[in-house]
């Protein structure tokens, strides 16, 4: 075991304590210290296979004493668990460095009631929110989601201080807050909550004359529809979203491309093809792209077209273009390197190549289970079922791996 210096200031590890989520928590700490689950069990007086089965999620910390045998053993900072929230200036300030010394002071005079909320403040919980959606790239959705939803409401609970134009900051800062949680309910297959999200986006988006995010707020709800097996839905709300005035040039093709993959989600190849076709040229052009989309480029952009190859039973076109997506990803967008890559051993596993799609499915497998539940875990699963029905020995090898992580 080796641990690292102040390991309680790596963000991971902090957010993770924040939420509670006591799997994150002690696979994060590991990973950190380079600690095996015996070395840990031994820190907090579990057996290795309670710490195995915690960090894989087949069992939840319910006991008050588990708790606080993992806080005492691992030295976990009490001003980081969630039910300490309110010893901050803001919840989401457990990651640190993400406003200055001077900026977390005025908004926790400003949250207190011995500032009045001015521009400055918005501008430092603007970079909250930013810091939250890079942070989601590399932890997952289940352990952001409630810093998130906690920012939220200390955000809603200043609008009443907001006057003028500054009111109208807030009604777009919460818009982009919704939006953020109707993603992340979405990624937890929680589909009723982030519609409900994605309504009140929606409508603040438009109460602020916020065209941009009422136009991704549709295109977002266009992957809703795509993610429950509704092609035409899709792409009705895809074209809607394009057509909405306010929309940039990079949201108008995040849109188009939405519709393309509906298309592609009914078998239509060609109007597919020409709606990816008409968003790759307006990406090309586009240098207005809003904060939320900030991952967007051509390395995503051939992603998506690999997952419209992929519908469409196009085994070598879904190849060759999520390898070329996966090649331009950040080590640090897990939760997509994870959900590609899944989707990459698929087209493999389609094209019949049993052991080229069992190298890319143990290549993201772990990543998988910790931050690509339940979208990536399920498509892992399904390369698994297309190998065995092959007879492919490399599907019992998958299928036993995601046994052991089950």
């Amino acid at each position: 075991m080796e641990p690292e210096l102040d390991v309680w200031m790596h963000p991971e590890l902090r957010a993770a304590a924040a939420a509670e989520d006591w799997a994150a928590l002690l696979g994060t700490w590991r990973k950190l210290t380079r600690s095996s689950q015996s070395q840990l069990g031994a820190l907090v007086g579990l057996a290795q296979p309670d710490v195995s089965a915690i960090e894989n999620r087949r069992r939840a910390v319910t006991s008050a004493e588990v708790r606080q045998r993992i806080i005492d053993g691992l030295d976990v900072p009490l001003e980081l668990l969630g039910a300490r929230y309110e010893d901050l200036p803001l919840p989401s300030l457990v990651l640190p460095g993400v406003v200055s010394e001077a900026d977390g002071e005025r908004l926790g005079a400003v949250r207190q009631g011995g500032m009045r909320l001015d521009a400055a403040s918005v501008d430092a919980m603007d970079a909250l929110l930013a810091a939250h959606r890079r942070a989601e790239d590399t932890v997952g959705s289940r352990t952001v989601a409630p810093l998130v939803l906690a920012q939220f409401r200390e955000v809603a609970g200043l609008y009443g201080q907001a006057r003028g134009a500054l009111a109208d900051r807030v009604v777009r800062l919460l818009a982009e807050y919704a939006q953020f949680l109707a993603w992340m309910a979405q990624d937890q297959d929680k589909a009723p909550v982030a519609l409900g999200w994605f309504d009140r986006s929606y409508d603040w988006a438009l109460e602020a004359g916020y065209g941009d995010l009422a136009a991704t707020t549709l295109s977002m709800k266009a992957h809703l529809a795509w993610s429950g097996g509704s092609g035409r839905r899709c792409v009705r709300l895809g074209e809607a979203a394009a057509s909405l005035p306010g929309a940039s040039e990079a949201t108008r093709a995040m849109a188009v491309q939405m519709a393309g993959r509906g298309y592609a989600l009914e078998g239509e190849r060609d109007e597919a093809y020409s709606r990816l076709d008409e968003a790759q040229r307006i990406i090309a052009g586009a240098v207005d792209a809003p904060p939320w989309l900030y991952f967007y480029g051509e390395p995503w952009f051939a992603a998506q077209r690999g997952m419209a190859d992929l519908h469409l039973k196009d085994w070598d076109g879904a190849v060759g273009n999520l390898t070329s997506g996966l090649a331009g990803f950040a080590p640090s967008f897990r939760r997509d390197r994870a959900w590609y890559g899944s989707c990459l051993a698929h087209a493999y596993a389609g094209a019949g190549e049993a052991e080229a799609a069992l190298t890319e499915a143990l290549g993201v497998i772990h990543d998988a289970s910790e931050v690509g539940r339940p979208h990536a875990w399920a498509e892992l699963h399904k390369v698994g079922a297309i190998l065995l029905r092959r007879g492919a020995r490399e599907g019992r090898t998958l299928v036993g791996m995601l046994a052991q992580l089950d």
